[in-house]
């Protein structure tokens, strides 16, 4: 990893351990280290680094719901807002627990993009006309219930490194 001018350059080390925590962040660094042919000591000072970057968050647990018994639903929610709001929606919508990811989106029109959790239909429809549809700016909302889920994981992988090299990605 080198920094120029506060910009953070990953090397391709940098990736491989980053690929390894997200398919297990609770490996040791002697773990890390065998399985890349690295000291643990390279290993620790790099994560190390990383971290003081902001480049490694937080470490997490991903829950599979359904095995402890949680019925839930996903849906995929479009807003579409006033342009002088979206940034406000966007805030507030972060900030309510059945909301898990957004996003804003430019296209023909700013729109923004959320995925949202609910314990049935009858939940959902509620949080979304209590809660989101009141929001000042909000103009419309196209709700996409998830039927089945394909796939949900990993941020990037191996081969996001290869783009990213190939393109000269800074982070």
């Amino acid at each position: 990893m080198k920094i120029r001018r506060r910009r953070v350059n990953l090397d391709d080390l940098d990736w491989k351990i980053l690929y390894a925590l997200q398919e297990n962040a609770r490996q040791t660094y002697s773990e890390t280290g065998r399985l890349l042919n690295v000291a643990h000591s390279t290993i620790y000072e790099r994560i190390k680094k990383m971290e003081e970057q902001g480049i490694i968050k937080k470490y997490t647990t991903v829950v599979d719901l359904e095995k402890i018994g949680m019925k839930y639903l996903t849906a995929v929610m479009t807003v579409i807002t006033d342009p002088k709001e979206s940034e406000n929606v966007a805030e507030k919508l972060s900030e309510f627990d059945e909301v898990l990811e957004v996003y804003t989106s430019l296209s023909s029109e700013l729109l923004i993009i959320a995925k949202v959790v609910a314990e049935d239909q009858n939940k959902l429809h509620s949080f979304i006309a209590k809660s989101v549809a009141p929001l000042s700016g909000v103009l419309r909302i196209r709700t996409s219930i998830v039927t089945k889920k394909h796939k949900e994981g990993l941020l990037f992988s191996p081969n996001f490194n290869a783009y990213a090299s190939k393109n000269k990605a800074v982070i």
